[in-house]
């Protein structure tokens, strides 16, 4: 029915698009959008796979009801699920009064305050996938066991760029945030919100170093009541992009115990059981760099990404990582990556071979 509704509201709006003499209010919306198709070998030892995926689909429509205000709804489509009923989801609604520069306001569902490259598209990030310790700590596919949630929340936000330089580029930028600490699409369980914060300085053009940091809970409502479990995590970053390069490093640590069972379906919202061999504490950091061969064309990648699940040494995965993408123009890009992954926390053989082939484009 969602899907049947989305396909009939994206025929209407390019059919209107078409036609010159459309309404004068119509001429406000934007439709965009993008797919990422995948290629992905795993040689890891007793669960060896190689599959083609949609790794990623997407909607979007942008619109400007007012000079001073924007809004965006965002639908995706996710080919990494087993169940297709559910694929389809509404992951971005908001509108965000942006009179001001250094005073920014939005409200609804979006991207959580945390990271640099959480906010990133995932085409733009560059990887196969974005790192271990964004997914786990970030609202991803969370380690304290919350749905699927790609980096959001439902809440308010605060944000703007100040200090100008002789240049009247901005030096410092901020961002703080009040949101439910459910994920997307769900209401608040214990009735207390999560605060998540970040600022950044901006020192040269380019150049990026900030911290962040996040006070909340995620809680589930069993058969004798609420179990919530507080999550107090940080993050350090910095980037730098120049002449066609990115480097970019973040450090997260989590203080936090996490549900046994992961939210994937309503039936789990009331399982409130507690992973205690899981343990209270997790850190992760990435490395990363891409370089131009061919300036806007052909670009070498290497990253360093580790992710421990305890905070503990024999819990470490971590991923070695070396690829290329090519753009063919600002629409489709291709991306391959070989990456050598060290689990510890595997029984058999630590270690292991990925490949990863993707085919992305943009409309």
């Amino acid at each position: 029915m969602r899907k049947g509704l989305l396909m009939a509201g994206i025929a209407l709006c390019m059919a209107a698009t078409a036609n010159a003499d459309v309404p004068e209010w119509f001429k406000m919306f934007k439709i965009s959008g993008y797919g990422m198709t995948q290629y992905q070998y795993s040689g890891q030892e007793g669960a060896k796979a190689n599959s083609f995926n949609i790794r990623l689909g997407r909607v979007i429509v942008d619109a400007k009801p007012h000079k001073d205000w924007a809004a965006r709804v965002q639908f995706q489509y996710n080919g990494n699920t087993s169940d297709l009923s559910s694929s389809l989801k509404v992951v971005d609604v908001y509108a965000e009064w942006q009179k001001y520069e250094f005073f920014r306001v939005k409200g609804g569902q979006f991207k959580r305050a945390f990271t640099f490259e959480n906010p990133m598209n995932p085409i733009d990030q560059g990887f196969m996938a974005y790192a271990q310790n964004i997914t786990k700590l970030a609202g991803f596919s969370d380690r304290d066991g919350a749905s699927s949630s790609n980096g959001r929340d439902i809440g308010i936000q605060f944000q703007g760029d100040f200090l100008k330089n002789g240049n009247h580029r901005n030096l410092l930028h901020y961002q703080i945030g009040v949101y439910n600490g459910q994920g997307i699409n769900q209401k608040d369980v214990d009735q207390q919100k999560d605060i998540i914060g970040g600022v950044w300085v901006m020192p040269v053009k380019g150049m990026r170093i900030g911290a962040f940091g996040m006070e909340g809970s995620y809680s589930r409502k069993g058969a004798d009541g609420v179990v919530k479990l507080p999550q107090h995590r940080y993050a350090l970053s910095a980037e730098y992009k120049v002449n066609d390069w990115t480097m970019r490093s973040e450090y997260i640590h989590s203080t936090g115990k996490a549900f046994s069972k992961a939210e994937n379906s309503k039936a789990d919202r009331g399982d409130v059981t507690v992973n205690e061999k899981l343990g209270s504490k997790a850190d992760g950091v990435y490395a990363l760099c891409i370089a131009p061969i061919v300036k806007h064309k052909l670009y070498a990648k290497a990253r360093y990404d580790l992710y421990r699940q305890s905070a503990e040494w024999s819990s470490a995965k971590t991923f070695y990582e070396v690829g290329a993408n090519y753009v063919f123009s600002k629409n489709l890009q291709f991306n391959m990556e070989y990456a050598l992954v060290n689990n510890r926390a595997l029984t058999g053989k630590h270690n292991y071979s990925m490949v990863d082939c993707e085919l992305d484009f943009r409309f």
